[in-house]
């Protein structure tokens, strides 16, 4: 008799079991469980708790647990099983000291879990009284606690605590030597990451996407581009790149050590691509100068149905701000929803700076005044746009704003200030603010703003100063810092001391064609044939080519690309037959042009007849036959506007009654009416 009862319950638990797929289903099954007397069984409880979980309703999980009135060690696991997997780790800590008050001791299926916990919350306080408990209940030696123990020290910071569990631990296994590289990462200690997965490859073991993944991004770290290209070839190897998660991987790996090629590459050969993927290399072309590639794949990416994401959106406005595509970036913003970007910094941050890149700070200012959460780098995007625009003053009133909202500035905050007062010549301002990094904020000056401090002086005419202030830099002057005393001496043509910082230019960029040229040009000028002749000598043995002047304009949603003497765009008749009408009412209007800017200007373009049909003028000629009457013509180029240039457009928007916005790489030129916004003074 006995027999067939338990063989009717057993019945009943199965049938109870059985393929349910909701938690409406599951609230059903525990009625059935009260209604039989059944709510008591710790094995059905369990099942139910289990199942609950799998739904993600962790309120329903408590409210099963709670009115159990004797709930066991397996109900206890359990039930922090199931909050953890649900990342709830606080509410999985509070069951464990529920557990304790219950007078039951944890055990090997406990401590994983729990430990899981306190390394995600960062607790090594209570990860270390574990780490006790583990010992006296003997579990010392169970590779799933002891791999979890490894992890929670690693990711509290402790990493030789996390390297003697290691190092004790008899039979390590994959996931073992997964955890130890995760914690060499996460103190960055990135080299020994690396070291250590060699030597799980020694050990004979077979690394799986996780470990694969980790390591990848241990190289990524430190730019260690040969570590990384030996990892490829082992992933290729054992047949690992078909796994989408640690193909993504190598294309973040490629596109952050700049190898776009082997990134594409890579990318071209996943049989499976996500969105993480896409947005990648989206990313990738962004950032490594490539903006008409990132705006390609974004379409495609667009026709292979995916919908792009945060980091894809991200590199897609960066595209567009460096190419100054507005309309474009006008229109991919509006495939996201706009409290998307007003409640997302990295989102709002894209935004702004596409929108002041772009020339359009109203905009921009929008977008940051609608922000939810400004953190420091929405801050600084706002005043770095504010002063590449040149509202200087609205600039330094933000920054007392910011100040004023708690908001603590960082060294970037002080680049965009320092360039603020750059491009308005505020040499005495930039001084105080320089002073007042280390003295007010306690923020050592780094590199970038000895860098500023030096192009504000410089332009200011200030050149003594600058060339002092270099040379008494707690640092090695790099590129960029010498480059800023260049653009001093260009604009005040200083030819004594232009020699010495093109020599150093030349030492620091070898393969830089335009310090070069100039420095052959200043030769030339001061008539040392020989010199002039051994720079270009020099040059030619060097495979040394010029670097050619681009410039983009966009019209309807399309960027067009011009460069010096083009003639590849389907328009060209039609735009040369508008520069030679330019060049006509330029005479009339008393311009004539000179070819003195050359000696200090660095394209290839050295000849009148060259002047006259730069990238600029041709990318304006395009706009005037392009676009309507009264609308703005936006300019981007890659290389700094020559004098000729700058002089000739400010003759074009008073005879064209235009508004005529060029950025180049040094700041926006807004010619109205016959003038610049930058007064000549750039």
């Amino acid at each position: 008799m006995s027999s067939l009862i338990l063989n009717k319950s057993a019945r009943i638990k199965i049938r109870l079991f059985q393929g349910f797929n909701s938690l409406k289903h599951l609230k059903h099954v525990h009625a059935a469980l009260l209604r039989l007397g059944l709510d008591e069984d710790s094995y059905l409880l369990n099942k139910v708790l289990r199942f609950s979980f799998n739904f993600g309703n962790t309120n329903y999980s408590h409210r099963i647990f709670h009115q159990t009135k004797e709930p066991n060690i397996f109900l206890f696991n359990t039930m922090i099983h199931g909050l953890v997997l649900n990342d709830s780790f606080p509410e999985s800590i509070e069951i464990y000291h529920s557990m304790r008050k219950e007078g039951l001791s944890p055990d090997s299926f406990t401590f994983p879990f729990l430990l899981k916990a306190c390394a995600r919350l960062l607790d090594s306080k209570l990860g270390i009284k574990l780490h006790g408990l583990v010992v006296k209940a003997g579990c010392e030696s169970d590779a799933f606690v002891n791999t979890s123990l490894v992890s929670l020290y690693g990711k509290c910071g402790f990493i030789d605590n996390a390297f003697k569990v290691f190092d004790d631990i008899p039979e390590k296994n994959v996931a073992a030597w997964t955890a130890i590289i995760s914690g060499y990462i996460g103190v960055g200690k990135c080299r020994e990451a690396i070291d250590m997965f060699r030597r799980l490859l020694d050990m004979g073991l077979r690394p799986d996407s996780f470990s694969l993944v980790r390591v990848l991004a241990a190289c990524t770290r430190i730019g260690d581009l040969r570590s990384g290209e030996w990892i490829d070839d082992y992933i290729t190897k054992i047949g690992m790149v078909r796994n989408v998660f640690v193909a993504t991987s190598l294309v973040d790996f490629y596109v952050k050590c700049g190898n776009m090629e082997r990134a594409c590459s890579v990318f071209d050969g996943m049989l499976e691509k996500d969105i993480v993927s896409w947005s990648s290399m989206i990313q990738g072309y962004a950032s490594n100068g490539l903006p008409k590639e990132a705006l390609d794949l974004f379409f495609k990416m667009l026709n292979e149905g995916f919908r792009p994401d945060c980091y894809a959106m991200v590199g897609v406005l960066c595209a567009c701000a460096r190419l100054g595509a507005l309309e474009l970036g006008n229109w991919a913003s509006n495939l996201m929803d706009r409290n998307e970007f007003l409640g997302n910094p990295v989102l709002g941050t894209a935004l702004i700076d596409m929108y002041a890149k772009c020339g359009r700070m109203d905009s921009a200012w929008e977008v940051f005044r609608g922000m939810r959460k400004k953190d420091i780098v929405v801050w600084n995007a706002a005043i770095s746009g504010l002063a590449m625009s040149g509202h200087v003053k609205a600039a330094f009133g933000l920054f007392g704003q910011m100040e004023k909202s708690g908001i603590e500035p960082d060294g970037n905050t002080f680049v965009g200030l320092l360039c603020a007062c750059t491009h308005a010549g505020l040499v005495d301002e930039g001084r105080q603010y320089f002073k007042s990094m280390e003295r007010v904020f306690t923020l050592t000056p780094e590199i970038e703003h000895y860098g500023c401090m030096v192009d504000l002086l410089g332009r200011a005419g200030f050149l003594d100063e600058a060339h002092q202030l270099v040379k008494s830099m707690p640092m090695e002057a790099n590129a960029i810092v010498w480059g800023a005393l260049l653009g001093g001496c260009r604009l005040h043509r200083d030819t004594q001391l232009v020699e010495v910082v093109l020599k150093q230019l030349i030492a620091l960029e070898p393969s830089n064609s335009g310090n070069y040229v100039l420095l052959s040009n200043i030769y030339s000028a001061s008539h040392k044939w020989e010199d002039a002749a051994k720079i270009r000598s020099i040059m030619s043995e060097r495979g040394i080519k010029k670097v050619p002047g681009y410039s983009w304009i966009e019209v309807d949603g399309v960027v067009h690309e011009f460069l010096v003497g083009d003639t590849s765009h389907p328009l060209s008749e039609k735009i040369y037959a508008k520069l030679g009408e330019l060049v006509t009412d330029l005479k009339a209007s008393g311009y004539v042009p000179t070819t003195d800017y050359v000696l200090f200007d660095i394209e290839e373009e050295e000849k009148e007849h060259f002047i006259g049909c730069h990238s600029e003028k041709l990318a304006i000629a395009f706009g005037l036959i392009s676009t309507a009457p009264n609308d703005k013509i936006r300019v981007v180029k890659n290389l700094r506007v020559c004098g000729d240039c700058h002089e000739a457009i400010k003759h074009i928007s008073r005879f064209t009654g235009r508004e005529i916005i060029v950025r180049d790489n040094n700041r926006f030129h807004c010619f109205n009416d016959g003038s610049c916004s930058c007064k000549d003074y750039w």
